[in-house]
């Protein structure tokens, strides 16, 4: 069985103590690679290699770090069909949403940081007659990056390419349930003969590789995105030691539909809203709000369509929706429909899981499961599952959609279906979520900000804001 290895100082090793654990195919069940279980020790080889690089990385110019950066976007590219292969495997998710989503996504991550560090620009303040203040923004030094499951290359380089773009060296741990397409950028890494230790990657649990990574001292800011516990565990260990802090965590994100919407089109989306990547992306919007004049219409079609959806294996080109990402995963989801019966909530669609037939019978698949008549405030409406899980709740007014789509700890995003703009816009400002979509999904732009409030985290990703959060300002005063 292949071992996966940490990729520290330009060179692919094996962890210090020698110690592996297996990587889970979901759509089988079954082993199909190791990963190293690094340690302590693994993870301080990798800050010593990116403290060492540091000098001669930071010194590069801008052209110079988008060049390469640009390389590894084509490398990407140029591995393309291994690597949505890979992520399939890894992941669970049907092929062709790695082809057209993962992937590309991962490649134009890199290339928009190449070229976005040239534009990146520092503030000037005069004061007039007294002198000129300017801002200089320098590179923090080693930072580390911890990436989650579900979206793992894509939302990997998310947070890798901005930290070296600006200038930094990483120690990056991607998630323990999906390191493989981590591995392979390593190999692109090694093809392209990218400068050594400016990024390296050390494979291995949260609790032991992703703990040594944060308590480094020498580890200066990091950036993760994974559940509101892991998160809050991350800023006890991280704030004493005044490190920076980019925390993307859980959400419970309102569906709010209102009956002058465009129907057609908003069924459309909300299928994929709900559903797309098994329901496991932060943004799915997991409690549908759909005002009483059109509620009966929305569920009756809603609840056709989805019993017609086709759970599958992967490499299914016809599967809508794939297996979930590990077992553990798999009863956590469904233990939550339990739940969601004993409060009340009557089964409208699947609830249960799929078995399909050999070699996938022993996969982690779940039926598309829609929810009724539960309380807005039940904890099946207010913890988040993050599977194939959605409910829905009439309401009659604004004002009582609004109550109940901030009622819950989190506030990553929302999404409104109505056209009146008055309306969309007053929904807009007083939902309490970090991104809002009017008649549309996940319609993203990479130079705005991304994240949340509440307990859907700290800080924004993306854009300007993600180069922000990985440099240091500076004033300097020149007097006249």
């Amino acid at each position: 069985m292949e071992k996966i290895q940490n990729y520290i100082n330009g060179k692919f090793v094996a962890p210090k103590a020698g110690n592996y654990f297996d990587n889970i195919e979901p759509a089988k069940g079954i082993a199909y690679s190791l990963i190293p279980d690094s340690q302590a020790e693994d993870v301080e080889e990798a800050v010593e290699a990116a403290k060492a690089a540091f000098p001669s990385w930071s010194g590069l110019s801008i052209e110079e770090r988008g060049d390469w950066m640009m390389k590894l976007s084509e490398g990407i590219a140029a591995r393309m069909d291994e690597f949505v292969e890979a992520e399939s495997r890894d992941n669970g998710k049907p092929v062709k949403l790695a082809e057209h989503v993962d992937i590309p996504r991962a490649i134009s991550n890199f290339k928009f940081f190449a070229t976005g560090v040239q534009h990146f620009a520092s503030e000037s303040h005069e004061m007039v007659g007294v002198g000129v203040n300017y801002t200089l923004r320098k590179p923090l030094g080693v930072v580390g990056c911890i990436s989650p499951w579900n979206l793992p290359l894509y939302l990997f380089s998310w947070k890798i390419a901005p930290a070296m773009a600006t200038g930094n060296c990483v120690v990056a741990k991607p998630s323990e349930v999906t390191p493989y397409t981590a591995y392979l950028l390593c190999k692109v890494m090694e093809d392209i003969d990218f400068p050594k230790g400016v990024l390296n990657i050390v494979h291995g649990f949260g609790h032991t590789a992703g703990d040594a990574i944060v308590r480094h001292e020498l580890t200066k800011a990091i950036s993760f995105t994974g559940g509101t516990t892991t998160g809050q565990t991350i800023a006890k260990i991280a704030a004493p030691m005044f490190k920076k802090l980019s925390l993307e965590l859980g959400g419970k994100n309102p569906n709010i539909i209102f009956d002058d919407c465009d129907f057609d089109e908003m069924m459309t989306t909300t299928i994929r809203s709900s559903f797309a990547n098994q329901g496991q992306i932060c943004l799915c919007g997991s409690r549908i709000f759909v005002q009483k004049g059109i509620y009966e219409r929305f569920k009756k079609e809603f609840v056709e369509k989805i019993k017609k959806s086709r759970v599958s294996y992967p490499n299914d080109p016809k599967a809508q929706l794939g297996a979930v990402v590990s077992k553990p995963h798999m009863e956590k989801v469904l233990s939550y429909v339990e739940l969601a019966k004993e409060e009340g909530g009557t089964i409208l669609a699947g609830g249960h899981q799929v078995k399909l037939d050999a070699p996938y019978d022993q996969g982690f698949y779940i039926a598309p499961t829609i929810i009724e008549g539960l309380d807005y405030n039940c904890r099946t409406n207010q913890e988040e599952i993050f599977g194939p899980v959605v409910t829905l709740t009439p309401f009659e007014t604004e004002e009582e959609v609004l109550m109940m789509a901030n009622s819950t700890q989190y506030g990553l995003s929302a999404t409104i279906w109505t056209n009146n703009l008055k309306l969309a816009h007053r929904m807009a400002n007083d939902i309490e979520a970090g991104i809002v979509w009017i008649n549309a999904w996940l319609v993203r732009d990479l130079r705005t900000p991304f994240g949340g409030t509440k307990s859907s985290g700290v800080g924004r990703e993306g854009g300007w804001e993600a180069m922000k959060f990985f440099t240091e300002p500076k004033n300097v005063f020149v007097k006249y």
